[in-house]
């Protein structure tokens, strides 16, 4: 049946602002700009993470799907976040197989900051 997850999308408002997060905070490197600058996908560790504002009835919310990035470093990521003033839902907490954070994008998306333990 289902055989694999081609990408995960988020929407955004701002093209601009989201790439400035995603590229300059996150340091994700472009794999594909498509429809005129509407659609930026990155490739990280054989996935695809898009970001799109190709639709105006597709807006963003903190309330629905949610990607989680995996770290080298959550202490690091975490404090990069809070000095360039992201929102942080949940700071770093602990679970039997890793530790995560809930992060918000600029346009309030909720993102999962995560390190899975050795």
């Amino acid at each position: 049946m289902i055989t694999a997850i081609p990408f995960v999308a988020c929407p955004v408002t701002n093209m601009h602002r989201a790439r400035a997060f995603y590229e300059g905070v996150l340091q994700l490197k472009p794999a594909a700009i498509t429809c005129e600058g509407q659609w930026v996908e990155y490739e990280i560790g054989g996935a695809t993470f898009a970001i799109s504002n190709i639709s105006p009835d597709w807006t963003p919310s903190s309330q629905g799907t949610s990607v989680a990035f995996e770290v080298d470093d959550i202490h690091d990521v975490i404090s990069l976040l809070k000095a360039h003033g992201s929102i942080i839902f949940e700071d770093i907490f602990e679970t039997p197989v890793c530790q995560m954070a809930i992060v918000s994008d600029p346009d309030g998306n909720k993102l999962t900051i995560h390190k899975r333990r050795s």
